[in-house]
């Protein structure tokens, strides 16, 4: 030990005793450890608790589930992250709407599971994996159409064992769009060239800084028709319509809540209170929805 002090004296240039050397040798260990427990703790942290302990803190048998921007597969974030509010975008997206089903799924508190929807649409796929996370559920399951269930928005809510809207809601949409604006000519305007170097003929389509050729424009159809006769037959599916019926109305327009009701696309006229008493007929219970 005073060896060891002495060595260490000499090369800090100070004075050490064994009292310090012990606290120093206990401050080390205590760090050690610190260092330790918390590499265990990212490594084996499972946020699912996290998840479950927040979403499942109140006390209630119905969870809600809430759509209220467009509807898309991921997150996507300004390059600097500003004005971007995760939780909200997540819960924009297909992956964080079907993981808070599974969640909802799990939980034997949960008794039913209710979705309200305000938005103009969404992307195929987004609507695709909503639509099939809602139908996959044993539990009972309920959209609200609130102002808007367009497009790809409706086609999630079919998937859900029933579906309410206003006389006033906006309901439909069931069409596909790939359009959108090009600046060929602007740039022209302002001297600009469009320097096309590709491997195939395709591979810039849709650019928005040159004119989409016939080949191209014919070539968007094709998948817009694939798309959309993808789109008519979940409908007639999901909702148990005629598929012929769901095509003579598939022309892209949307129709007010009663229209929907006598076209089969909603299941009954109805605000949060319709919905809460059509889910207290199915659970047997007073209904606690947590939002």
């Amino acid at each position: 030990m005073n060896k060891l002090i002495e060595i260490l004296n000499k090369i800090f240039n100070t004075k050490i005793n064994s009292k310090a050397l012990r606290l120093i040798g206990i401050s080390l260990v205590a760090l050690t450890v610190i260092a330790f427990w918390y590499e265990w703790y990212i490594l084996t942290y499972d946020d699912s608790d996290y998840y479950e302990e927040e979403m499942w803190a109140e006390d209630c048998n119905v969870f809600g589930i809430e759509l209220y921007n467009d509807l898309e597969t991921v997150v996507y974030l300004d390059e600097d992250n500003s004005g971007a509010d995760f939780d909200t975008l997540y819960e924009s997206t297909s992956s964080g709407i079907v993981d808070t089903i599974e969640w909802a799924e799990e939980d034997e508190s949960v008794k039913a599971i209710i979705f309200s929807i305000d938005s103009v649409g969404g992307t195929p796929v987004a609507a695709e994996e909503v639509a099939n996370a809602l139908k996959r559920a044993s539990k009972p399951t309920v959209v609200l159409i609130r102002e808007y269930g367009n497009s790809g928005a409706y086609y999630a809510a079919t998937g859900a064992d029933m579906i309410f809207a206003s006389l006033s809601s906006d309901v439909g949409g069931i069409g596909v769009s790939m359009s959108y604006v090009d600046y060929a000519k602007q740039n022209q305007k302002d001297g600009l060239t469009f320097n096309q170097i590709i491997s195939g003929k395709f591979k810039d389509m849709g650019d928005p800084d040159k004119i989409l050729t016939a080949e191209e424009k014919a070539l968007a159809m094709r998948d817009v028709k694939i798309l959309h006769e993808i789109f008519i037959k979940a409908v007639a599916e999901n909702r148990n319509l005629d598929i012929e019926k769901v095509r003579a109305i598939a022309d892209g327009s949307s129709m007010l809540g009663q229209m929907a009701l006598d076209n089969g696309l909603i299941d009954k006229i109805g605000d949060l209170n319709d919905a809460k008493q059509y889910l207290r007929e199915q659970i047997e219970e007073e209904v606690e929805i947590c939002w």
